[in-house]
């Protein structure tokens, strides 16, 4: 058996692994040393945060069996994608295509803050009231799925090798686990780490109940595209210990930190203008 074979074959176990060893790794240095006091009932968070995991991931595994690495080996027996049809070396694709998947990622990102129907799915992820590693996993099923679409349609048009779809995946689960974390680095440290990866406290920004800064530090894994297309915010304005965390108009646990409330929160409300135009907010404002 190859070594794609192998990654096929284990691809689950493999991608599972890096997500709960990150999630123990970022929830004990979060008890070590946290950047915020919390403001919720942890256990509540916790129960409901990791209870939506699980039920998305059970969604995911009846819906999309094969996984975005079996629409990789797939194309890739086809010659589907543009790194499939062109002969270039292993290494330059597999660099490439995590770099340029990651690109995709922030655009999406951009789009679920810029059209407002999808902002509803999105605001979910952006309603919780505190902020810590399980944050990170907190996404509505309608969002998963869409995701699994852009992810399938990117993979099918560039045609990375099975190796970068797996590098890709694990990447981003680690680094969601570790941006969302709640865990403090020295000063010096966060400044040179986010010219690679996206720190928690460059991503806390993003969480702020402030509009003009939650429209801000899209990137998930790699910081770049924020620096480059002007989307970088350094920091809050009231400081990451003065900063409120979540939506201002869902501050109620019922509504964002049960998950029958967490389900039904994207058709709660009107559909009000463009969200990530909204630089100031008011009471009209979702």
């Amino acid at each position: 058996m190859g070594f794609s074979e192998w990654l096929m074959a284990n691809e689950p176990i493999v991608r599972m692994s890096f997500f709960f060893g990150m999630l123990v790794i970022i929830a004990l240095w979060e008890v070590v040393a946290p950047r915020r006091a919390l403001t919720v009932s942890k256990a509540v968070r916790w129960l409901n945060n990791l209870g939506l995991v699980f039920f998305n991931s059970f969604l995911l595994r009846v819906a999309f069996p094969a996984a975005a690495v079996g629409v990789a080996a797939f194309a890739s027996e086809q010659g589907w994608g543009i790194l499939n049809y062109y002969q270039v070396p292993v290494w330059l694709a597999v660099v490439a295509s995590v770099v340029i998947m990651d690109f995709i990622i922030y655009l999406q990102h951009v789009l679920v803050h810029a059209v407002p129907a999808l902002w509803r799915l999105h605001r979910l992820h952006h309603a919780d009231l505190d902020y810590d590693v399980t944050t990170g996993a907190r996404f509505h099923p309608i969002e998963i799925f869409l995701s699994m679409f852009i992810k399938f349609s990117t993979i099918v048009v560039l045609g990375p090798p099975v190796v970068a779809v797996v590098i890709f995946e694990v990447l981003l689960n680690a680094t969601a686990m570790f941006n969302h974390g709640n865990i403090r680095l020295p000063l010096g440290l966060d400044k040179v780490l986010r010219w690679l990866v996206v720190t928690p406290d460059m991503h806390r920004v993003h969480h702020s109940s402030e509009d003009d800064e939650a429209n801000s530090n899209f990137g998930f894994n790699l910081p770049w595209w924020d620096r480059l297309f002007g989307t970088y915010r350094d920091q809050p304005r009231g400081g990451h210990e003065g900063m409120t965390i979540g939506i201002r108009k869902y501050r109620e646990a019922k509504d964002v930190s049960w998950l029958p409330g967490m389900l039904i929160l994207p058709f709660k409300g009107k559909i009000s203008d463009y969200a990530i135009n909204r630089r100031q907010w008011s009471d009209s404002d979702e």
